[in-house]
């Protein structure tokens, strides 16, 4: 009986062992009543963005013309990638005047883009409108030209998460990158040889000049900032491959090493980055731009959002970085890359992702705000900031207010309970 006791509570404790961080931040967030609630939200509002364009659409999901079967909404997607054209007939009619066999519309006939001049002039969601039947109500109210203001909330949703999740990825690489460099190797953990770092120090101006400075009427229109960057870092590439070819070269001055204090380089910049406020340096970088992009603003988003997972993992690092299980690891003679990756940063990311979701929410708001304020990406879609900022054109206008005002606080505020889920299920037991 007593083996059998044994047995059991040996198995326990390897189960117990067996949990990893990510499966015990799991079942602490799942007691999270306001935590679980809000990811629920958030799967709906992952539903309309991915789902955006067959749920609001002028074009039908499927119909049925003189015998023949269509696809047209799954076809605009063949059109926009040059795989496929449109058939003459559908540039001689609108979508609502076909003849019809058969067919299926979205549950909003309108696209963010279709224009209703029957029903111009600021719409209220209550007012009579011109239309055919209540098919065709614009729900939600139209704009000053006609626009329906429920499909531009769909197609606002699909921005917001878009531009909140891709620019907190960006940033998320970038914090990580230098957060573990900073927090593992500290100012004198890190050590290189010195012709590394003066030929990358070189590459570095080289591929500022020739990827940015040398092109600066090419990074004013559409495509100049991937360019860019893709000569910035094929010359960082090409460097270093030319580094590691003077490994093989018998000559002592290659191969002397200097210690870098990478703590104090990233704790610096950070602290650089963190003195300019975002919407200041988010605008100054969009007012170089003459063609605004959704990539040009998630990329920007990112690329001044990552000091704070920088900051967290750093912290945790520290912690980290002093246990028995990596002062073992290293007494084995493990890579530092091996340390790092495989051991020190699986069990330092965690707290991470509460970053990442007041990150996501933040992104959100700067974007809107880039919207209200007209440089957003107007040209390409339809975004809250922009729906709203029509609202001061037309004070009576109470919906252009309400609606994209209300999307905003509740996508912003589900992602801040998840942060503070995240944040008790870290601290709690």
């Amino acid at each position: 009986m007593f083996k059998k006791e044994k047995q059991h509570i040996e198995k326990a404790e390897r189960g117990k062992l067996a949990q990893t961080p990510f499966a015990l931040l799991r079942r602490r967030f799942g007691r999270k009543r306001r935590a679980v609630w809000s990811l629920r939200v958030l799967y709906v509002l992952i539903f309309i963005a991915v789902f955006a364009d067959f749920i609001a659409n002028e074009k039908p999901v499927y119909c049925k013309i003189d015998g023949e079967t269509y696809f047209p909404v799954l076809r605009q997607y063949a059109v926009d990638l040059g795989l496929a054209q449109w058939d003459a007939r559908f540039f001689q009619k609108e979508w609502s005047e076909h003849e019809y066999e058969a067919s299926v519309f979205p549950l909003i006939p309108y696209s963010a883009k279709t224009i209703d001049s029957k029903n111009s002039g600021y719409k209220s969601p209550f007012a009579s409108q011109r239309i055919e039947s209540n098919r065709y109500r614009h729900w939600l109210g139209t704009d000053k030209v006609g626009h329906d203001i429920a499909a531009g909330m769909v197609a606002g949703t699909r921005v917001a998460l878009l531009v909140g999740v891709i620019a907190m990825s960006i940033a998320t690489v970038i914090g990580v990158l230098l957060g573990a460099l900073a927090g593992y190797f500290g100012d004198q953990g890190f050590r290189m040889t010195h012709t590394r770092l003066w030929v990358n120090l070189a590459a570095l101006f080289f591929a500022w000049f020739y990827g940015f400075q040398a092109r600066g009427l090419a990074l004013q229109e559409d495509g100049g900032l991937l360019e860019g960057l893709g000569i910035a870092i094929g010359i960082l590439l090409l460097a270093n491959g030319l580094v590691f070819l003077t490994k093989k070269i018998p000559v002592k001055i290659f191969r002397k090493k200097i210690t870098l204090p990478l703590d104090l380089l990233v704790m610096r910049t950070i602290e650089v980055f963190n003195s300019i406020p975002g919407l200041l340096l988010l605008l100054a970088f969009v007012a170089v731009l003459q063609k605004s992009s959704v990539f040009y603003v998630m990329a920007i988003i990112g690329f001044i959002r990552w000091t704070g997972i920088a900051r967290f993992l750093r912290a945790e690092l520290l912690r980290v970085r002093n246990l028995s299980y990596i002062e073992a690891a290293k007494a084995m003679g493990f890579s530092h890359a091996r340390i790092l990756f495989r051991h020190a940063l699986p069990n330092a990311i965690t707290p991470v992702l509460i970053t990442i979701a007041f990150g996501i929410a933040s992104a959100i708001l700067l974007e809107s705000a880039l919207s209200f304020l007209g440089f957003g990406i107007a040209a390409e879609g339809v975004t809250w900031g922009q729906l709203l900022s029509e609202a001061r054109r037309y004070p009576g206008a109470w919906w252009l207010a309400v609606f994209p005002g209300g999307a905003i606080f509740v996508t912003v505020t589900i992602f801040n309970l998840l942060g503070e889920g995240l944040s008790e299920a870290m601290t709690s037991e």
